[in-house]
């Protein structure tokens, strides 16, 4: 039989606790054990490489499944899946894409800015104005980084000639055969 996610998030989070990260989420599927974790000042390799084995060394002690697994830890990143009102809270200012139930919307899509987040649901801000989201409508959600405007031309290549256009040329020798 697998471990539950709960019995998993308790036996971690104090592991975790100790080197300085906190538990972002946990997910057990199909044989993959799936470890996101977080600090305030980002997570880099070093900290992912100390919660894999403190990680795995509990794991190894407490079985999760029957058979043999897969062990992920990673960090959040800037596009990161949201699950829980604790998740949409610390994302409150971010920009989100949401699927959510036919009821709420006509369209199912949206994406807009998290505006406010509590334990029933969210506020988000659309072009087309705000909406409240309850969370038993949100079917995904995921925050959505912004890329800035597109680079300017660079001065030099902006006022460059334009050479004259290339025709292709063709191969007008015959093939002999040699017998």
């Amino acid at each position: 039989m697998a471990m539950s996610t709960e019995t998993l998030i308790a036996g971690i989070v104090p592991l975790l606790t100790g080197l300085g990260l906190g538990l972002y989420d946990a997910e057990i599927n199909r044989g993959t054990v799936k470890i996101t974790v977080t600090k305030p000042a980002g997570v880099g390799i070093d900290e992912l490489t100390a919660a894999n084995a403190a990680v795995s060394l509990w794991l190894d002690e407490h079985e999760p499944f029957e058979n043999r697994y897969t062990l992920e830890i990673t960090s959040p990143g800037v596009e990161r899946p949201l699950r829980t009102p604790a998740h949409f809270a610390s994302a409150v200012g971010e920009t989100a894409k949401l699927k959510v139930t036919p009821e709420l919307s006509e369209s199912r899509r949206l994406e807009g800015t998290i505006i406010s987040a509590d334990q029933r649901g969210l506020v988000l801000e659309t072009v087309s104005g705000r909406l409240e989201v309850p969370f038993d409508q949100v079917e995904r959600a995921r925050t959505t980084y912004v890329w800035g405007p597109a680079p300017k031309p660079s001065p030099s290549r902006a006022g460059a000639p334009k050479g004259p256009k290339r025709t292709p040329t063709t191969n007008t020798q015959e093939r002999i055969r040699v017998p």
